[in-house]
């Protein structure tokens, strides 16, 4: 069995998004990654969707890295670079999502899933979780979404990660940075649903825009970032969206006072 990528889209539009493949710890298989990336395309083209949340089948593992079984068996450089497109596919298919995608990181997160996780916009873990990048352990080296890393957690960080193969804790990832949240294993969901309360009361283009806007920051120069920061900004304009709200605002404030 390969495993399913499961979505389901409630009434508030939230996607969510579950690697199911609990009997190998989530790892990815090509048929397990052609299956999320067709489904992740789809995805980003509904136009209800609001925020979406990914996480790994069972309680052992977010994503416990590529099939090793699947990787052993390539024979050339050309299947090896067939197989790791396929890996950048599924962090692309999540960044090219046009709302926040939220990682709900439930235990193991290694090697492609730690790639995962950090395509995603916000990482939230239970205590229990452990990640590393183990690549060079098994002969290749970390690739592709590994590269988001040290915007992360530094340099110096993603180096130790990479080059000692080292597997840290929960509360370790939190202080680097490459999380933003732990929690107790029964509170993660209510957690997360604040998290969601919170996109949610946000205008739906304006959080379109601003996760537009978040991933041209990280591959413009500082300059250009700016300017399409204005550019967007003025945009806002074209639909009723802010003047509606800011309006709803001001009657809300208005309204407190007179009470």
């Amino acid at each position: 069995m390969s495993g399913r990528f499961d979505i389901s889209i409630d009434a508030r539009g939230v996607a969510r998004l579950t690697v199911a493949h609990d009997a190998k710890l989530n790892t990815l298989n090509p048929t397990l990654l052609d299956a999320a990336i067709a489904a992740l395309r789809d995805l980003a083209k509904h136009p209800g969707l609001r925020a979406a949340v990914l996480t790994g089948e069972g309680g052992r593992a977010f994503i416990g890295g590529a099939d090793i079984t699947a990787m052993a068996a390539l024979d050339t450089p050309a299947e090896a670079e067939a197989f790791i497109r396929r890996i950048h596919g599924i962090c692309a298919a999540i960044r090219d999502l046009p709302v926040p995608v939220i990682a709900r990181i439930n235990g193991w997160c290694l090697g492609a899933g730690l790639e995962v996780a950090a395509a995603c916009d916000m990482r939230i873990a239970v205590r229990e979780a452990k990640f590393g990048m183990p690549e060079v352990r098994v002969g290749i080296p970390s690739v592709v979404e590994a590269a988001l890393l040290p915007g992360l957690i530094g340099w110096g960080r993603t180096r130790r990660l990479l080059l000692l193969a080292e597997t840290i804790s929960a509360a370790d990832a939190l202080a680097w940075g490459l999380l933003e949240e732990v929690a107790h294993r029964e509170r993660i969901d209510a957690r997360v649903e604040t998290w969601l309360t919170n996109l949610l009361a946000a205008g739906p283009e304006a959080l379109r825009a601003q996760k537009s806007l978040i991933r041209q920051w990280e591959d413009r120069p500082i300059s250009e970032a700016i300017a399409a920061g204005i550019t967007t900004f003025a945009a806002s304009w074209n639909s009723d969206e802010p003047k509606r709200m800011m309006r709803g605002f001001l009657e809300e404030q208005q309204a407190r006072k007179q009470r």
